[in-house]
């Protein structure tokens, strides 16, 4: 495991750190020239700053303090410590990963056998991933809350990878108050809880010597119970506070009403990076509730069967999670694809033999470098259409699904590879 440790890439993190917090400091003193703001792919009506202050001014019935551009540098402030926060929970939570991976080699006798494998530090890797990203700078100069929404989800998950039970039903908590789609994340912190045993099992079985101490604990109902106490205890605070704060603005009804029924009723059809807004422009009035449930309903259809796959990769499936509520939420931001790129970089090592990865990179950088050339053609210029913009978003749409489909393919030759070693018959991971 030491000679594993010592062959991590030697980089300096903290310089690209210090490098990436000054150039999101650069780029803040530019607000006016970037215009990031007003930029859809940035910007949706629920991660909007500039709604956030317009809800601010409406409540007080008084000019808002944060329509000032002090106000502003202030909260693209607040945005860079969340997402120099949000780099070390990740980091941290690769460390851990990595570790526990360690550990579960050293258990089924399996170090020797990938001594001679390149190994990276996942958790460095993975936290410059999401500090370096142009969809995270973007995120965080443009004014959208979209960083501390990341933060919460990754709180969550850091809590529930080091067992902090408390810590994890608050990220939890806050995520699904901040954005309704972080509530299916509670089935892989559940399998966080519960360490898979089949592997342990088939390998010394072999060995027809069972150790029990080297086998993880079984499943136990107690940290489930105490994940649902502390998450209803932070609910009912949240709740409280809210409906402490809207108390003659209709108390917690409006608030569920206001958000959670807009992001389930799609009401605001304004331009952005999902394909929901054209989809209901075009649709029938007389179809539209049918064809929300379908849209909706497709997310929980997907939930079952890979939280049954992935159940001995709690974290993967975290990661899978978020990339198709990427795909499929109703209101969809650049914010999102910065989280779940940090996040696929906790697997580097194990999808290192992962296809079409050159594909997706080209993919991407072309859906960025087109999508604001086709909004400027459709809105400002008047030479394109609704379908120009559009395209772009379908196009997006498609990269998410072959990166969730060729991920999960990835990861379970790897896994098919790990079994094949445990058995003692080495073969090709995709056989």
């Amino acid at each position: 495991m030491e000679k594993l440790k010592k062959k991590f890439g030697s980089f300096s993190f903290w310089n690209w750190v210090i490098a990436s917090i000054i150039f999101r400091l650069i780029l803040i003193y530019f607000p006016k020239n970037l215009n990031l703001p007003s930029r859809p792919e940035v910007s949706t009506p629920l991660t909007s700053f500039r709604r956030l202050a317009e809800g601010y001014w409406l409540k007080q019935s008084s000019m808002s303090p944060y329509a000032g551009q002090p106000n502003h540098l202030l909260y693209s402030l607040v945005s860079v410590i969340g997402d120099v926060v949000s780099a070390m929970l990740i980091r941290a939570t690769g460390q851990n990963l990595q570790l526990a991976y360690f550990r579960t080699l050293d258990s089924l006798d399996l170090v020797k056998q990938i001594e001679g494998s390149e190994v990276h530090s996942s958790g460095d890797v993975a936290a410059l991933i999401y500090l370096c990203n142009p969809f995270t700078i973007v995120a965080c100069v443009g004014l959208s809350t979209s960083p501390i929404e990341n933060m919460a989800v990754i709180l969550c998950l850091y809590g529930a990878c080091s067992r902090l039970i408390p810590l994890a039903a608050f990220g939890w908590v806050i995520a699904t108050h901040l954005s309704l789609y972080p509530a299916i994340l509670i089935i892989p912190v559940h399998h966080f809880f519960q360490p898979p045993r089949k592997l342990f099992l088939q390998r010394h079985q072999q060995k027809g010597v069972l150790n029990q101490s080297k086998l993880p604990p079984g499943f136990s109902w107690r940290p489930i119970i105490h994940f649902a106490f502390w998450a209803l205890v932070w609910s009912v605070y949240v709740l409280v506070l809210c409906g402490i704060s809207l108390k003659q603005f209709g108390g917690l009804w409006e608030m569920f009403k206001s958000t959670y029924g807009f992001i389930l009723t799609v009401e605001d059809l304004s331009p952005n990076i999902g394909v929901l807004w054209y989809f209901f422009a075009e649709v029938f009035e007389f179809f539209r509730n049918f064809f929300l449930i379908v849209f909706h309903v497709n997310i929980l259809f997907i939930i079952l069967p890979l939280a049954i796959r992935l159940h001995h990769r709690p974290c993967y499936l975290a990661f899978v999670y978020v990339a198709v509520c990427s795909m499929l939420k109703s209101y969809p931001s650049v914010g999102d694809s910065a989280l779940y790129s940090g996040l696929l970089g906790w697997f580097v090592n194990e999808l290192s033999d992962m296809q079409f990865s050159l594909f997706l990179f080209c993919g991407y950088v072309g859906v960025s470098l087109l999508s604001p050339v086709m909004h400027n053609l459709w809105i400002w210029r008047g030479t394109g259409n609704a379908n120009f913009y559009f395209a772009t978003a379908t196009v997006y749409a498609c990269l998410q699904i072959v990166l969730v489909v060729e991920g999960v393919s990835a990861m379970l030759n790897h896994d098919r590879k790990l079994r094949s070693l445990i058995a003692g018959k080495p073969q090709d991971a995709k056989s």
